[in-house]
């Protein structure tokens, strides 16, 4: 008889309430995308609303509570009660929307997509043939490459289409593209992008040593092999220079930085939090200029409260509807409870980042930057890890000398050879600056960096060298080089 074990295990789970996970949700979200949220949930809950000024310290006098019973399908005593939020002041954090506040533009590139569709519509393909390289025109990212090969495209358009349609058409297709502004649109790879552009700037006949460069010496190019390329065109150091000065000035990614200069679309960075500076006190709060303010439906209340009074003589659908006023009355307030939430949470965090940063917080100087990782602020609030991480994340803060995402302000640290605690961040802005005045014919390794750090006190081995230059987005000495 088989051996039959029966095994006992305990396990322990959490399961997160509807209330935490709508928490969870909107401390990911900055203030941006929570006004969106917000009306997205007014739209969605007639039992909430926009709280009217003369509204804001009123509260729902429920005088008929005894009227309930415990037989109820449900009870007013558990939703209409005084410790409930009725409403939620959203501005009440050091806040006036009367206060000025300056959003902070950066130049947004638009969509490069439809002007090719628009430049394809000037062109003198066919209606059929324009279909065709309309569909090659979806296929080209947002740098403007073409990375699937065409063969692909065939075999989508026979398939997707019912289009058959031969190789060499598409690639004559793909040249009209590849005329089209900006130069470089539709290339295959980044050879192709920059020969289009240089072909586009020099003529098609062109022959200029540039040209030459992409076509034929590419590989030697952008391993910097320049010694090769002096060895097979017989030119000097400073013909080389000029060609090369040339090549750089094309863009490799002309998609991405395609801008339509008649448009006037700009995105703007909206901080969640404002710091000010008065007199050395800082003061923080949140911004929350375009978030309304919300409140529970007083006439559907009244309805739930006239429901409990004549409950017996209640019909089937009027049972049925206070049931889903019910569903909805839960949701306004788990959702006004979670937005609450979310604000305390965010405020206790970001006081707990300025406290830790204070030196940083009262000049901007970013050599004040103290070593802080998520742990530190998780221990100062009580809060989870976790929960530091999604108020960090995708979240500003406006100060007097800037605006700064929260991550900025986390790094990890080090100790130099006398035992005192830096910040990385110290450690890249000091390779930035090595770099940045090395002699660029000679440039500096990933070990001679190791010893300057040494010099500088600071005990870094050549692999985190290498780590932190990857990091702030540098090559290798090799890919440095210039003539």
């Amino acid at each position: 008889m088989a051996d039959q074990r029966i095994s006992l295990q305990q396990r322990l789970l959490q399961k997160l309430s509807p209330q935490q996970i709508q928490v969870i949700k909107l401390l990911e979200i900055p203030t941006m995308q929570l006004e969106q949220r917000i009306k997205s949930e007014l739209e969605e809950n007639p039992i909430l609303e926009l709280l009217e000024d003369d509204k804001a310290d009123e509260s729902y006098d429920e005088d008929n509570s005894d009227e309930t019973q415990s037989d109820d399908e449900f009870s007013l005593d558990d939703y209409l009660n005084e410790e409930d939020i009725p409403s939620y002041r959203l501005a009440a954090n050091n806040y006036s929307k009367d206060d000025k506040q300056v959003d902070v533009p950066y130049s947004s590139g638009v969509s490069f997509h439809d002007s090719l569709i628009e430049q394809l519509g000037l062109t003198n393909l066919t209606e059929d043939e324009q279909l065709i390289a309309e569909y090659i025109i979806g296929n080209i990212d947002e740098d403007g490459y073409l990375r699937r090969d065409l063969l692909s495209i065939s075999d989508d358009l026979a398939f997707h289409r019912n289009i058959d349609v031969k190789l060499e058409d598409l690639e004559r297709y793909l040249e009209v593209i590849q005329d089209f502004d900006p130069p470089g649109i539709g290339a295959r790879d980044l050879r192709e992008c920059l020969l289009l552009q240089i072909v586009r700037k020099k003529g098609k006949d062109s022959t200029c040593l540039a040209a030459r460069i992409i076509q034929d010496n590419f590989e030697e190019f952008t391993r910097k092999h320049y010694d090769k390329i002096l060895r097979k065109y017989e030119i000097s150091e400073e013909e080389l220079k000029e060609a090369i000065d040339e090549i750089l000035k094309l863009n490799p990614k002309p998609g991405s930085s395609y801008s339509n200069p008649m448009s006037k679309s700009n995105q703007v960075i909206v901080p969640d939090f404002l710091l000010d500076n008065h007199e050395g006190e800082l003061q923080l709060s949140l911004n929350q200029k375009n978030v309304p303010d919300l409140q529970l439906n007083g006439t559907y209340l009244d309805l739930m409260k006239s429901y409990a009074v004549n409950k017996s003589g209640a019909s089937k659908d009027q049972k049925e509807a206070m049931s889903f006023m019910k569903q909805k009355l839960d949701s306004a307030k788990w959702f006004i409870d979670a937005i609450r939430q979310r604000q305390q949470t965010l405020m206790v965090t970001m006081l707990e980042i300025i406290k830790f940063q204070k030196e940083f917080f009262q000049d901007g100087d970013e050599t004040k930057l103290k070593p802080m990782i998520l742990k530190d602020i998780a221990d100062l609030t009580g809060l989870d890890i976790s929960t530091i991480s999604r108020v960090s994340n995708s979240k500003y803060i406006q100060t007097h000398f800037g605006i700064y995402p929260l991550k900025y302000f986390f790094s990890e640290g080090m100790q130099t050879d006398t035992g005192e605690e830096v910040s990385t961040r110290e450690i890249k802005t000091i390779l930035q600056e090595c770099i940045a005045n090395e002699d660029k014919r000679h440039p500096v390794t990933d070990e001679k960096l190791a010893l300057i750090l040494k010099e500088k006190s600071y005990i870094v081995a050549r692999r985190t060298v290498a780590k932190y230059r990857e990091q702030l987005g540098i090559p290798v000495a090799r890919m440095r080089k210039e003539l």
